[in-house]
């Protein structure tokens, strides 16, 4: 059995699922998932996955973690024992991602394994893409405003732009990892899909519209997706799935967005310094994305 802890915000728990599920896959063995940290949980709207996606969820019961971690299972030794000084204390299938890029060892962890970490690499799920593909179907169709922006993205050069600001502006422990992508950033996105794109019209997605129309002055075609607010925000992604090309944030979220777009053609920006605390993003940034 497979177990993948889950928590964080949607982008990131498709990351833990994917890793998890691709495992799982290639070794035909039962995946399960670990949601117990969303009890008491207050941010980004709780666990998604089954509410957003057709993918196949089974919650892991106590049991089925203990009988992976034993008397590591309660929650409280689980976070003592991740911590790096004491790896050597861990039950052999307490498997903790060791540092933010891909890590070959996942390759050889045993049968019965408990993950725990953000796993933010395809190349954790390369060989399973179209099974993740699958499982990361919208549920729900769009429906009003969002049937309506669908139709406009699929009549134009669609560009999706996402402005991340939020908890990496205002929380000081995500400003030490994250920060946040400069104006100067975006406009030298823009100009680069200008060299390539005809005609491109910009779908701009951001958790602080106002501040973007305020700072980035833009001289093409413009439409602010806004109105998808709480519970409902996970519908930005789908609608940045089907547009045509990509100037992604240093998020997850954006992250997704441009990967559920299956077009070989399309033409993905992320931006270089994506952290400020020195993790490598060698395994982020797919082969044929561009960084600047």
């Amino acid at each position: 059995m497979i177990i993948s802890k889950v928590l964080g915000g949607l982008g990131n728990q498709m990351f833990q699922y994917a890793a998890g599920r691709a495992l799982a896959l290639e070794r035909g063995l039962p995946f399960r998932l670990d949601l117990s940290g969303f009890a008491g949980y207050g941010l980004h709207h709780g666990f998604l996955l089954q509410q957003v996606f057709d993918c196949p969820v089974e919650a892991a019961k106590e049991a089925d973690v203990r009988s992976i971690l034993g008397w590591q299972h309660p929650a409280v030794i689980r976070r003592l024992a991740a911590r790096p000084q004491l790896a050597a204390l861990r039950r052999k299938g307490f498997v903790v991602e060791p540092y933010f890029h891909y890590w070959p060892g996942i390759k050889s962890v045993p049968d019965e394994s408990y993950l725990s970490g953000y796993w933010q690499s395809e190349r954790y799920f390369r060989d399973v893409i179209s099974q993740i593909r699958k499982d990361f179907s919208f549920k729900a169709p769009l429906t009003g405003m969002n049937a309506e922006l669908s139709d406009r993205i699929a009549a134009s050069d669609a560009v999706s732009l996402h402005v991340r600001r939020g908890d990496y502006v205002s929380d000081n422990k995500n400003k030490a990892v994250y920060g946040h992508c400069s104006l100067d950033y975006y406009r030298a996105a823009i100009n680069y899909l200008a060299d390539r794109v005809a005609q491109p019209t910009l779908f701009i997605f951001s958790d602080d519209p106002g501040w973007v129309k305020d700072n980035l002055k833009l001289d093409f075609s413009c439409h602010y997706v806004d109105h998808n607010q709480g519970i409902e925000s996970y519908n930005d992604m789908h609608l940045m799935s089907l547009c045509k090309h990509h100037v992604i944030a240093n998020s997850s979220f954006s992250w997704w967005g441009a990967w559920l777009n299956s077009n070989p053609e399309k033409i993905v920006i992320a931006p270089a310094n994506w952290f400020v605390n020195g993790n490598s993003t060698k395994d982020l940034i797919l082969p044929g994305w561009i960084s600047l």
